[in-house]
């Protein structure tokens, strides 16, 4: 088994800001935007807050509520009105799902999706981050695959409920792959948990940064990640990326890529380390 921390939602260079973690806690990751796509910001409730108005704003109008929104991963049915049959879904192409086709990424295999969020607060009826506060990697959601869809194989009639999705739009291309999610954990001791679904609320275990780094991309791990001679996170191979201290696996992840994979059968703390994570959720 392979689980793979999968950077999703909106950034400096997509998007333009973070994410926002709002007053009460809550996580929502911002779609990234995408002129191909027929969802729109205005047209997204994420847990009851307008899209539109949100990006507008927290962008300071880079990204307007007009614009098309790659909603990917799309895990939660509220987001949007849905088709019959529909069920939470990933699609990936390019480099990325290059990375993921070498590291035989398959069914049954875990995604954990982490983006860059801050702390955001309304003040007469306008969204901003709270200043003085700090970017930071997190977990905000995950999805276990049950199957895994070639775009170009798929007829018009195949899969209608997926039409809405990027992913099914534009023109051909041999590398555009889906991955729908099970309907339960197949993870021991996790049966009865959600296939796919989101983190409702910040918790501190969700966080990759170091808690003390002023840079997001310096995490905190459990000790168990360090490789020693095994084989580490993928992309990060280089030894000097890696440290131990007293309590902690230190890591300086790299600065772009989207698929971070790790053998779970190499590091059998790993699937413990999930289960606490989904306990929280």
């Amino acid at each position: 088994m392979r689980i793979i921390l999968s950077r999703k939602g909106f950034d400096s260079s997509s998007g333009g800001c973070p994410s926002p973690i709002l007053p009460d806690g809550r996580l929502l990751s911002l779609p990234i935007p995408d002129k191909g796509s027929k969802i729109r910001y205005r047209d997204l409730q994420l847990d009851g807050v307008n899209a539109g108005r949100l990006v507008h704003q927290l962008s300071r109008a880079k990204v307007k509520g007009g614009q098309g929104a790659h909603l990917d991963p799309d895990l939660q049915a509220k987001h949007l009105q849905r088709l019959p049959g529909w069920r939470p879904v990933l699609g990936q192409t390019g480099s990325a799902q290059g990375h993921l086709r070498k590291q035989g990424v398959m069914a049954g295999d875990l995604f954990l999706f982490f983006g860059l969020f801050r702390e955001a607060e309304i003040d007469q009826r306008r969204w901003r981050f709270v200043l003085g506060s700090q970017a930071r990697h997190i977990i905000w959601g995950w999805l276990q695959i049950d199957r895994v869809l070639k775009v170009d194989n798929l007829k018009g009639s195949d899969y209608a409920w997926l039409n809405y999705h990027p992913h099914r739009q534009g023109a051909a291309d041999s590398a555009n792959t889906l991955y729908l999610a099970r309907d339960y954990l197949s993870l021991p001791g996790m049966e009865s948990v959600a296939g796919s679904g989101s983190f409702e609320r910040f918790d501190a275990r969700l966080q990759l940064t170091h808690a003390a780094s002023e840079q997001a991309s310096l995490w905190q791990l459990p000790r168990w990640f360090y490789p020693h001679q095994r084989s580490p996170l993928s992309y990060h191979t280089k030894p000097e990326r890696w440290q131990l201290n007293a309590s902690h696996c230190l890591l300086k992840a790299v600065a772009r890529g989207q698929e971070f994979v790790l053998l779970a059968d190499d590091y059998p703390e790993s699937i413990a380390w999930v289960g606490e994570l989904l306990a929280h959720r």
